[in-house]
């Protein structure tokens, strides 16, 4: 797939491992892993000052079952005459890139699992994220999410090479990444663009997205809730007195990002 996003080579991965051979050994390993946790210090203090900020502090430390209502709109004439139809109600517009990684033999992907860097309005801020688990049905979708914010700077360095994240100590995503799915190396899979406009709407805030992949573009609404079934019945009342056609989402947007074409 075509992303523009850096991976190791061959020749970087041997590098940084110091050999080939010496990487299947356990003294090996050691020596590799405390080579490269020595590189990334200070990557875990910088990362320790974002997490500390008081501009993000919902986000530390957040793990927690994320349920959402996931609703496909068929075009951009949809998503504009929704768009035009919530404007009174415009609360922000978010510009975000998602960058995700996993190990060169997808040992997240096997599990179910998705590691995400995302930055929003280019690198106004940036947010970490695990996700595990993911169940969508009939519209509705349910994932095991942890967040942790990011200095943008150093989550540039991090796109750039991979593996340094699985050296910030002081996250718990790390962590669970290296201890949970046994990931010792880390590529870059791809990234795609997402613009949001977020709505505050009977009593709901409403996602508008219109995504960007290499292979085409998608429209959604989406709408984070504690209420899925009562709430997705609100959100469809809206699309069919308004007449806009709407079909229920069966994937999320990662899923749509490695199969590689836009769902039907």
């Amino acid at each position: 797939m075509s992303s523009g996003c850096p991976v190791f080579s061959d020749a970087i991965y041997v590098r940084k491992t110091a050999s080939v051979s010496s990487k299947f050994t356990s003294v090996g390993v050691a020596r590799n892993w405390r080579k490269l946790h020595s590189v990334c210090q200070p990557f875990s203090r910088r990362f320790r000052a974002a997490a500390a900020s008081p501009n993000h502090p919902s986000e530390h430390g957040k793990n927690s079952m994320e349920v959402e209502i996931k609703l496909k709109l068929p075009d951009s004439a949809a998503h504009q005459r929704l768009s035009d139809i919530l404007s009174p109600f415009h609360l922000e517009t978010l510009i975000q890139e998602n960058a995700f990684f996993d190990s060169p033999v997808d040992d997240l992907a096997k599990n179910l699992a998705a590691l995400r860097l995302r930055f929003y309005n280019l690198d106004s801020r940036c947010v970490l994220s695990l996700k595990a688990k993911p169940v969508i049905s009939s519209g509705i979708s349910r994932v095991e999410e942890e967040e942790e914010p990011l200095e943008p700077i150093l989550a540039r360095r991090l796109v750039a090479e991979p593996s340094r994240i699985l050296a910030i100590h002081a996250s718990n995503i790390a962590r669970r990444v290296r201890e949970e799915y046994g990931v010792r190396d880390l590529v870059c899979l791809g990234k795609f663009r997402n613009v949001r406009g977020v709505y505050e709407w009977e009593g709901l805030k409403l996602e508008v997205d219109e995504t960007t992949y290499d292979f085409g573009t998608s429209y959604e609404v989406e709408c984070e809730t504690a209420e899925p079934e009562r709430d997705r019945k609100l959100i469809e009342g809206l699309l069919i007195e308004n007449g806009i056609r709407y079909n229920y989402s069966n994937l999320n947007k990662f899923a749509v990002f490695r199969s590689g074409k836009l769902p039907q």
